[in-house]
């Protein structure tokens, strides 16, 4: 059975031009590029370290400049930003069942209360959506996650949102409306939707407190808002973001570990750095958000957007590193597209790079889910386990 029998996937929808992204950016410091492969296939060889050019507040001002708008909290002084800290009234949970709701907010539950004694039902992975609500409702639907109307149709499945719901496409609030409605959804219905942070999730939220303030790299000095533009910020969805949304994605945990798959956004072992267990990183993760600065905000950012410590000869050992640690059998994660973990990135042709489905690696023991829908890849939904 081939990859395109086991995920045919729907025809995409398609919700504007899409344009040709680079990795994340850092301003500062080092980061892997895409270079041309020496196999079709190849692995590490096609990419290569190399030390970014991008540096400090002045580069970013001169590329980015900021669009006019009305006035957001990133507009106002340090002063005022004290006085508008992300809504820690919630308690310190990590299980994310139903959301935090306002009135007025549509959420539905249409199911009655399930059986304990039901076992839990499929279990699901969503890569990263990058703003791209049509493909991702589409994509839903095709696997019957939900109706034609955009609700939980899927009764006691789990899903797993990768994390990076924003930024480079045309949706993020969008998208995150969506994940919160079928989180309440799920849990009426007996089954769960649930989420990780993504490093985009840091840099969006960071640009919404933080906005121009400083902070300290190893190059000089940047700020959350140059970054989040430079890596695909859209206006619409800071200009979008609301108090419910904020203390929603401050409480999305790093890491999860369901039927022996471990769940994490990013592929690096960055996250060894702030725990030896599940518990100890999430717990580190929601401490930094709440109580630490910019400084140690940026810092966690720049961990989390490392990349590629999975591909290569040392790539199993890097997966054995995170499982001995963490336990499960397999490392599931979004963040690094496809097409440039296989070096298909840029075709000779022009065409867009061919995704049938989650790429398995490492000696089978990582999946990759990010399919690259910001390059006219594919968003991926995928049923663990992946046979």
């Amino acid at each position: 059975m081939t990859p395109e029998d086991r995920f045919p996937g729907p025809e995409q929808a398609h919700s504007g031009p899409r344009h040709q992204p680079d990795l994340d950016v850092l301003p500062y410091g080092s980061y892997f590029e895409p270079a041309e492969p020496a196999e079709p296939t190849g692995y590490a060889n096609g990419y290569s370290e190399t030390y970014s050019a991008y540096g400090g507040a002045r580069y970013l001002e001169q590329h980015w400049p900021a669009a006019s708008h009305e006035p957001t909290l990133h507009d106002r002084s340090p002063q005022d930003r004290a006085h508008a800290p992300l809504n820690h009234e919630d308690p310190p949970t990590i299980e994310l069942g139903p959301p935090l709701t306002e009135d007025g907010l549509p959420y539905s539950t249409p199911y009655p209360a399930p059986d304990p004694s039901e076992p839990p039902g499929p279990l699901y992975v969503v890569g990263d959506v990058h703003g791209y609500l049509d493909e991702l409702v589409a994509e839903l639907r095709h696997q019957g996650l939900i109706d034609a109307d955009g609700h939980w149709s899927a009764g006691r499945s789990r899903i797993w949102f990768l994390g990076d719901f924003t930024d480079r496409g045309p949706d993020g609030i969008g998208v995150i409306d969506l994940v919160m409605q079928l989180a309440a959804e799920a849990a009426a219905a007996g089954g769960y939707c649930r989420a990780l942070m993504g490093n985009h999730e840091l840099l969006f939220l960071g640009a919404h407190r933080y906005g121009d303030e400083p902070v300290q790299s190893t190059a000089g000095t940047a700020s959350f808002l140059a970054a989040w533009r430079l890596n695909g910020g859209q206006q619409h969805d800071l200009d979008r973001l609301e108090a419910h949304h904020i203390s929603w994605l401050a409480r999305l945990p790093a890491i999860a570990l369901e039927d022996g798959h471990l769940l994490l956004h990013s592929d690096t072992t960055a996250y060894l750095e702030y725990g030896d267990s599940i518990a100890a990183v999430n717990d580190a993760v929601h401490d930094l958000l709440a109580d630490e600065g910019a400084d140690e905000w940026w810092d966690a950012f720049r961990r989390f957007t490392k990349r590629f410590a999975f591909r290569g000869e040392a790539g199993p050992t890097a997966v054995h590193e995170l499982l001995d640690a963490y336990g499960g059998h397999h490392v599931v994660h979004g963040h690094s597209p496809i097409p440039y973990l296989t070096g298909t990135a840029h075709g000779e042709d022009g065409a867009p790079p061919h995704i049938p489905g989650p790429y398995v690696y490492a000696d089978d023991l990582a999946i990759a889910m990010d399919g690259g829908v910001t390059m006219e890849g594919r968003l991926l939904v995928a049923r663990l386990p992946i046979n």
